[in-house]
């Protein structure tokens, strides 16, 4: 699967979830130790806030603090739904995943980037699921897709601090079981 097929998908699994929750979920616990579904959302609002600025060349000085703080205010789903619209957009530009972007870690490549936006909305799809009692199954080929990507990077973000360590699975596990336990979820 490609990327930029995966990212849409992997948004569309966590905007189903979004639009689910109830009013009286926002303070449920999550997967995330430390996140209630509040959150979690106000988590990835903020990444879909970024997304625009980084691909078009931005710096994360001039980006600044501008999405710090409370960026969901009092219609949390609708700031979900104006954030991912401009993130999309910013991800649809012909040469979306063709140049580099400034991140925490330095300067990478937009491609990979864009596959580490696509992991953080498909597991947090999962968390967000979890978090407001909606189903928790992904779409098995974006699955497929983000395991294959990760399961060699995961390991060395793990010894970083990036993801809990994996747990143990079944030899007969699932895909989505095994991608779950490598992030330190369980499934």
């Amino acid at each position: 699967m490609q990327l930029l097929h995966a990212h849409r998908r992997a948004m569309t699994e966590f905007d189903r979830r979004v639009q689910l929750i109830r009013p009286d979920q926002w303070d449920n616990g999550t997967p995330c130790a430390e996140w209630s579904v509040r959150d979690l959302l106000q988590h990835l609002v903020s990444e879909q806030l970024w997304a625009p600025w980084l691909l078009s060349g931005a710096t994360l000085d001039e980006v600044g603090d501008r999405f710090d703080g409370d960026v969901l205010g009092s219609d949390p789903v609708r700031a979900w739904n104006e954030a991912s619209a401009q993130a999309r957009q910013a991800w649809d530009r012909p040469d979306a995943v063709t140049g580099e972007v400034n991140v925490t870690g330095g300067v990478i490549p937009a491609e990979d980037y864009g596959w580490q936006m696509t992991l953080d909305l498909a597991v947090h799809a999962w968390d967000l699921a979890s978090g407001i009692g909606a189903p928790r199954e992904l779409d098995p080929e974006l699955v497929a897709a983000v395991h294959t990507v990760f399961a060699p990077q995961v390991p060395s973000w793990q010894e970083i601090g990036i993801f809990d360590p994996p747990l143990p699975v079944a030899d007969d596990a699932d895909e989505q079981t095994r991608l779950l336990a490598l992030l330190g979820r369980q499934a």
